[in-house]
């Protein structure tokens, strides 16, 4: 009997697992574990109310896994650590050599310039209701944080996925609490807190590295459609503020001075007859002024500032100068401005004749030896 050969099925090489998705990307409180990172206030801040209120209200349910999530995990991440880890080196969600910022067009700044100024300083220009200028890291994120305890975010939209990824986002909260914050004048100005919502929206255009992480990150919002909503009816309360005080210590200082807000109209003199003429000077001034200009030269009594007190005084004769268009005599020599000749006084031809010069110690043109010499 012919026996058959059986070959045992080869088994095709098992695929290798698709590698593993940065926990910032699948998580959006991953960073919040990060046990060995150094925290702003001493350990991680408590996101527990701030994520019920985004699950509660947002407008938006993306798929577990889909790209729309993966990006909504990263910016919660960055944002916490942004927020509160002071040591870039802890940042897990940015590639360090290449990241940048920038809102609206400005200059592209590094991780450093937000972790000096905070993160709302850092999107927010000088305007009427809030300052970074006039605000520190600890003092802005008292502005913002006591007037809405919760201010949630999410991704609407994503338009295309790495490594530009660009997206729409929202940012929303509940106006429970004053607002009080520093303007670009320097004044405290507080908004009465009116319980509605405060909602916003921008668009992001980020680059991200293999691993996620962010690069050149691009962000367009309008920060005054905030402050619209905190006061829609643009009523605020303004007062000065002790300039001795730290930006924080200022929030909660009531040592304040009311400022006066009622428009004045501009005063305008009724008259300027009152109104002394300084444009010119009196004829006494004048002539006051050339007995003085005479006795100074008469107390110098230098010879070379001639013998008559009006004489040393009267303007210079105007020069003459006789050149062609290219700077040229006409015999060709460069052109050499002189004065025409003054007459001179019989001292001072005496003088020159001799080669000794008398009265030499109140003449102040000469300088004096150490020696008494010149």
């Amino acid at each position: 009997m012919a026996t058959v050969d059986v070959q045992t099925p080869v088994e095709p090489p098992a695929a290798e697992p698709a590698p593993a998705l940065p926990d910032y990307l699948t998580d959006p409180d991953a960073t919040l574990k990060d046990a060995h990172a150094k925290w702003r206030y001493g350990r991680a801040p408590d996101y527990s109310k701030t994520r019920q209120v985004f699950t509660e209200t947002k407008s938006m349910s993306h798929e577990a896994g889909s790209l729309p999530e993966l990006v909504q995990n990263l910016v919660k991440n960055w944002e916490v650590e942004a927020s509160f880890k002071p040591n870039l080196s802890d940042w897990r969600t940015v590639d360090h050599e290449n990241y940048s910022f920038a809102i609206n067009g400005s200059e592209p700044q590094g991780a450093e310039h937000m972790l000096k100024l905070g993160t709302y300083n850092a999107i927010i220009a000088p305007n009427e209701y809030y300052s970074p200028e006039y605000s520190d890291f600890a003092s802005s994120h008292k502005t913002f944080k006591r007037m809405m305890p919760t201010f949630a975010w999410e991704v609407l939209e994503v338009y295309s996925g790495p490594p530009t990824v660009s997206f729409r986002w929202r940012h929303w909260g509940t106006f429970k609490n004053d607002y009080i914050g520093f303007n670009n004048k320097g004044e405290k100005v507080t908004a009465k807190a009116h319980g509605r919502a405060i909602d916003i929206q921008g668009v992001t255009v980020a680059t991200v590295n293999d691993k996620v992480q962010l690069q050149a990150v691009r962000t367009w919002f309008d920060p005054m459609d905030m402050f619209r909503q905190i006061a829609p009816d643009g009523v605020v309360q303004k007062d000065a503020v002790d300039k001795k005080l730290s930006p924080d210590a200022a929030l909660d200082s009531d040592c304040k001075v009311e400022i006066d807000q009622t428009p004045r109209p501009v005063e305008t003199p009724t008259s300027t007859a009152a109104l002394p003429d300084r444009t010119r000077s009196s004829d006494s001034s004048t002539s006051q002024k050339a007995d003085e200009a005479e006795k100074l030269v008469e107390a110098v009594a230098c010879p070379f500032a001639g013998s008559h007190p009006k004489e040393a005084v009267a303007p210079f004769p105007p020069t003459t100068v006789e050149q062609n268009v290219d700077g040229t005599t006409e015999d060709g020599a460069w052109s050499k401005i002189e004065h025409p000749n003054l007459p001179l006084s019989p001292s001072t031809m005496e003088t020159l004749a001799s080669g000794v010069q008398t009265g030499i110690e109140s003449c102040p043109f000469a300088e004096r030896a150490p020696n008494g010499s010149v």
